[in-house]
């Protein structure tokens, strides 16, 4: 893969060169081994028996949400399960009622009507006395008896029950290991799909590697994706083949030649696409198929967006967005998305080599900027964008609401600065423009009159003229350009040509990306830039030729983000490809209006322990309320009316200190909600959440109690 982002046959490195064949007369010489045998320290050469364990692993279809590798689908609703104890206790009763019934047979009890079969069986010579025939016969029939009784009160005791639960098969565990290998055709780690196309030396090397401990999770994934190119016809047969023969599981890599991150800290699986993100709960409002079952998120669930909102220290970055952003850099390795990553510096979001391009915006020892205008050479694109960034978040909070005016402001300005310059301003040189400085203004007019560029003379004239009304907004977006226009951010934003700004137009490619921002001493800029990335985004991924390669940004706190353009942008991700992530502290960093729209736009919704009552209630109103069974129980006091009773009462109420009573249940269908502000506020406990999941196809899982320690 070249630094397009496009696969050639070229690897990150050659297969030794064969000796050439021994002749036939001199003598076999064994190979020379790699390392002399039995050193200490050294760790034995790598088989790939375990890649090929986890790769043969099966991964049944499931529910939405469910971690499929090697899962065991459960029924949708639970088996009714005795009690142990009286479980235990009927078995006894049942084999002390055989026991009973076999005695008063055995003693003559019940007479001698249940011999008459035996006797009509047997011949007469065999009832001479101490008959060989007429023991073995006799005594055969009394165990037959004696078998139909016990399988008759076995069946009444749920003896079988007994067996399941307690006896060997509950001791039992699975050898691992030990299941025959699949045959060709079934066996992933054989490709069969490349043996079915013609491609069978491709197949055998492959397989080769997979065998010789060669290949990784990371490689088996993103050669599957160069081959559904192959399928798709974006990339020619020849080609795939020539790149896997000569370099085996290194074939087709990715930019970097990474062929896996520095370290993982949670569990994979790119098969499916997954990251396990915690465990369901063995709890009663979970269904019953997904309690005890592993929860995992991929671009299937993603592609619907998710927010998340819990107070600090309730686990976000380290339980969500940590896993997240490992999963997604590890599917662009592999070819399959493109991940932007935006949180505080020093966030814990990730080493620096798990990405290709990190951004430290007030950093002077960053290596890369962050291009203000999204790489774009539009300038009412560029303006609308930019407009977003500097005061989205005061436009109306009202979702049909827009920063309109705020636009046609800076592609007034912006639009004759790129036909004089040739680029647009600076971040000191817009603030001039909109500040109305009389000499940056005179000598743009000059240009445009040099240049002859009339419509836009006109639109610097309106400008001008605006610039004098009391409502104008340019002193607004100056005020907030002024934000980032301070020392800290002198060798940023810069567009000369003299740094290296990373744009989000290179999301057309398998890229990983972290931009750190400055929240401490800059929190008020560090809001604005990540509504800048938000806005550009969106922008870019609705453009992208290839949807296939999934998009996703990861916002560490998204506070001060929300606005009602960024709301429309998150609706229409979805079939564009792409998904944000969104974390919240509190839904009261989303303006009133906009906390439906927001919970409505993303799919996927977690709400985390310690969350506050009225946050609660907008989960509740949007998780909406189900039918459930309710049991009203009702004790009524049971009044005696015999000098009997009374004293049987009486004695009753000294022994148990309570009054005789009698129990009345009522069973009735009521609507309730699914998880009520209260419960959402305070049954939560401490590393568990509220997990609501869609996905992109449009199946959802109802709001399951999650571990997410688990």
């Amino acid at each position: 893969m070249d630094s397009d982002g496009n696969r050639d046959a070229r690897g990150t490195h050659a297969n030794p060169v064969p000796r050439p064949a021994v002749p036939p007369e001199a003598p076999a010489v064994p190979p020379r081994p790699a390392r002399a045998p039995g050193m200490p320290g050294v760790p034995p050469l790598p088989d790939g028996s375990a890649f090929l364990s986890w790769l043969r692993t099966p991964r049944p279809e499931a529910l939405p949400g469910v971690w499929r590798f090697g899962h065991r689908p459960r029924p949708d609703e639970e088996p009714e399960r005795v009690p142990a104890r009286q479980l235990l206790s009927g078995a006894l009763v049942a084999f002390l009622v055989g026991w009973l019934i076999w005695s008063l047979l055995w003693n003559g009890y019940l007479g001698g009507w249940w011999l008459l079969p035996l006797y009509a069986m047997i011949p007469d010579s065999w009832a001479e006395p101490h008959s060989f025939g007429a023991v073995v016969v006799v005594y055969a029939y009394y165990v037959l008896i004696a078998g139909i009784i016990m399988v008759g009160v076995g069946r009444l005791g749920r003896w079988g029950e007994i067996w399941r639960r307690y006896g060997p098969p509950a001791w039992r565990r699975r050898a691992p290991g030990t299941a025959p290998p699949p045959a060709p055709e079934e066996d992933p780690a054989a490709w069969p799909a490349l043996r079915a196309a013609g491609a069978a030396d491709a197949a055998e090397r492959l397989a080769s590697d997979a065998r010789s401990g060669l290949m990784r999770d990371v490689d088996h994934a993103r050669i599957a994706r160069a081959w559904q190119g192959v399928a798709s016809g974006r990339h020619s047969l020849a080609t795939f083949t020539n790149a896997v023969l000569s370099h085996g599981a290194a074939a087709c890599p990715h930019p970097s030649g990474a062929r896996d991150l520095p370290a993982r800290q949670a569990r994979h699986d790119l098969v499916t696409g997954q990251v396990r993100i915690g465990t369901a709960a063995d709890d009663a409002r979970n269904p019953y198929a997904y309690r005890g079952t592993g929860l995992a998120l991929g671009p299937d669930l993603l592609g619907t967006s998710l927010l998340a909102v819990g107070p600090a220290g309730s686990g976000k970055t380290g339980s969500l967005v940590r896993p997240l952003a490992e999963s997604l850099c590890l599917h662009a390795l592999a070819g399959r998305a493109a991940v932007v990553v935006v949180g505080a510096a020093g966030a814990g979001l990730g080493p620096a080599d798990a990405y290709d391009v990190v951004v430290r915006i007030g950093n002077p020892d960053s290596v890369y900027d962050l291009d203000l205008y999204g790489g774009t050479t539009d300038p009412d694109e560029a303006a609308a964008v930019l407009a977003e960034a500097l005061v989205g978040d005061l436009a109306d909070p009202h979702p049909g609401s827009d920063s309109r005016r705020s636009t046609t402001v800076l592609a007034q300005l912006l639009g004759p600065f790129r036909a004089v310059h040739g680029r647009f301003p600076g971040v000191p040189e817009l603030r001039q423009l909109l500040d109305g400085a009389p000499g940056p203004l005179a000598a743009l007019r000059q240009g445009l009159q040099d240049a002859g560029q009339e419509s836009l003379l006109r639109e610097l004239d309106a400008r001008e003229r605006q610039m004098a009304h009391p409502g104008d907004v340019g002193g607004v977006l100056a005020d907030r350009v002024a934000l980032l226009d301070r020392p800290a951010f002198a060798g940023f934003f810069d567009t000369s040509g003299q740094s290296r700004p990373f744009s989000l137009k290179a999301l057309d490619h398998p890229v990983r990306v972290r931009i750190d921002l400055p929240e401490r001493g800059h929190a008020d800029a560090s809001r604005m830039l990540a509504r800048l990335v938000l806005a550009q985004f969106t922008a870019s991924v609705a453009v992208r030729e290839d949807r296939s390669l999934f998009a996703c940004l990861v916002l560490d706190d998204a506070s001060g983000v929300v606005t009602p353009e960024a709301v429309r942008g998150i609706q229409r991700l979805r079939s564009a490809g792409a998904g944000v992530v969104l974390t919240l502290r509190t839904l009261d960093d989303v303006p009133r209006p906009l906390r439906g729209p927001l919970l409505g736009a993303t799919g996927c919704r977690m709400a985390l322990s310690g969350l506050t009552p009225w946050d609660g209630q907008d989960f509740a109103e949007v998780w909406g309320k189900e039918w459930t069974e309710a049991r009203d129980v009702t004790d009524r006091q049971i009044i005696a009316e015999t000098p009997a009773g009374k004293a049987v009462h009486m004695l009753r109420r000294v022994i148990t200190g309570k009054a005789p009573t009698a129990r009345a249940v009522t069973v009735r269908q009521v609507e309730r909600e699914r998880w009520s502000a209260s419960e959402l506020a305070h049954a939560v406990p401490p590393g568990h959440a509220v997990l609501s999941l869609t996905t992109v196809k449009g199946e959802h899982a109802p709001p399951l109690l999650v571990d997410l320690r688990g």
